[in-house]
């Protein structure tokens, strides 16, 4: 499958100045894959290591870490010679053998000409600041498959280039419009990890098959990332974190109206009911990238950071696929769109997931007494409140309210319904699917009516 993040490994491997590059996020994100194959097509030799399988490789840290006595014995490991100029090397789950992440300092001064990668789900968890070399590495953020990423991967080639091509405020033919709806609900129930979508693939000619498929393979995921937090979390805190792991769906289902709101402390572990006791499992969740994390500003002024309260958040989670699965949904109900209110929080989890992976950038949301905004972004130092609706009702007043009184130069709405750009009332509709586009395209927006 193609992914955006190749152009960048190619910029990377591109630049004159190139520091040794760490590649995150989480498990089954394609990670390893996505090395592997550019290390294949775009270096003479790659040379693959995985800290987490091969253990024995903590002993050729353990003595020093000059660059040359390591790459020595790595190829003596390999049993293969190292081309300093013209091979990549892969250090996979790095968080393993902290002293060899800590080598990325002496590789970017000693030896800038080598290529090296690392990749690492649990970076953030395992590793001390002493251990990390600031400033003598670069990085990127891999997230689960985009709609438009999803699109190519299974084939679905007419809709993808549709998406490409066409003119960022033409109305979208009805016939084309339909087919793209029907993809989303699709990608509802998949989601992006590379696996579950290569499932989907796998069997799509019989739909109701491949959706079955798709949900084993995520219920065995779902397993998979427990038995994660239960080896890493540590015994005391395992408990908290899988609770608030589970507890996600419930949370996002709270509100009346179908929207998501913010984070509730109380009932998720028995006898807490404060922030400052959850903190930590939460961190750990957002740092293994199992959450995103939207933080609510109390004022729709710049810079959004500086309005916020550290116990003011949503949490959503990282692929809208394995929501589905935490939430218990059916496949088909997902399809049918008939789940009642909780349409609204799928909606917000695919944007805020679209979001995250088309710009990269933190999120924000807004509140102020009893008026809500799903999401605020700052483009080109203008703010622009965006409302997120499930079907193909718009009424959004906490929307309005946010306009007037921040006098923001358009408002959007993303939705069930198609394109429309409303000048006089400023006033952006987009159908939901166009959101990660939406993103990639700050400027042509933000220039438009």
């Amino acid at each position: 499958m193609k992914r955006n993040i190749w152009n960048k490994l190619t910029k990377w491997k591109n630049k004159k100045d190139r520091k040794p590059l760490i590649l995150k996020g989480a498990r089954q994100v394609g990670k390893t894959y996505i090395l592997q194959k550019f290390g294949k097509e775009c270096f003479s030799q790659v040379h693959y290591l995985n800290f987490e399988k091969h253990k024995q490789l903590v002993d050729i840290f353990a003595e020093d870490l000059i660059p040359q006595n390591i790459l020595r014995d790595l190829s003596f490991y390999l049993n293969t010679a190292i081309d300093i100029k013209n091979d990549l090397i892969i250090f996979d789950e790095i968080q393993n053998i902290p002293r060899a992440l800590t080598s990325l300092k002496y590789f970017q001064e000693e030896l800038p000409k080598l290529a090296i990668c690392a990749a690492g789900s649990l970076l953030g968890i395992q590793l001390s600041d002493e251990s990390f070399p600031v400033g003598k590495v670069e990085f990127l953020n891999m997230f689960p498959l985009s709609f438009e990423e999803f699109l190519e991967g299974i084939g679905e080639i007419k809709s993808f280039e549709f998406l490409q091509d066409r003119k960022k405020t033409e109305i979208i033919p009805q016939i084309v419009h339909i087919r793209l709806w029907e993809q989303l609900k699709i990608y509802f129930v998949t989601g992006g990890l590379p696996e579950i979508v290569s499932t989907f693939k796998e069997y799509k000619d019989d739909v109701f098959i491949a959706l079955e498929k798709t949900r084993e393979k995520q219920d065995n995921l779902l397993l998979a990332y427990i038995a994660d937090i239960a080896k890493h979390s540590g015994k005391q805190n395992a408990m908290h974190v899988e609770r608030l792991w589970q507890n996600i769906p419930a949370q996002l289902a709270k509100e009346q109206d179908g929207s998501a709101g913010k984070f509730k402390f109380k009932g998720v572990i028995p006898g807490i009911q404060r922030y400052s006791k959850l903190a930590g499992s939460i961190d750990w969740l957002v740092s293994a990238g199992l959450v995103i994390k939207v933080r609510m500003v109390n004022s729709g002024l710049l810079p959004f950071s500086a309005h916020t309260t550290e116990n003011s958040f949503k949490l959503y989670v990282f692929d809208v696929g394995l929501l589905g699965a935490l939430s218990g949904l059916p496949p088909k109900s997902i399809m049918d769109y008939g789940y009642g209110s909780y349409k609204g929080y799928f909606a917000e989890n695919f944007a805020a997931q679209e979001f995250l992976c088309s710009s990269g950038k933190e999120l924000y949301c807004w509140k102020e007494g009893s008026a809500e905004v799903e999401f605020l972004r700052e483009i080109n130092g203008e703010i622009l409140p965006i409302e997120i609706k499930s079907g193909g009702v718009t009424q959004a007043k906490s929307i309005k309210v946010f306009a007037r009184k921040y006098k923001s130069k358009y408002r959007t709405i993303f939705s069930a319904n198609n394109l429309f750009i409303d000048p006089i009332n400023k006033v952006h509709r987009y159908p939901l699917y166009l959101v990660g586009d939406f993103m990639k395209n700050e400027s042509d927006v933000s220039s438009s009516p």
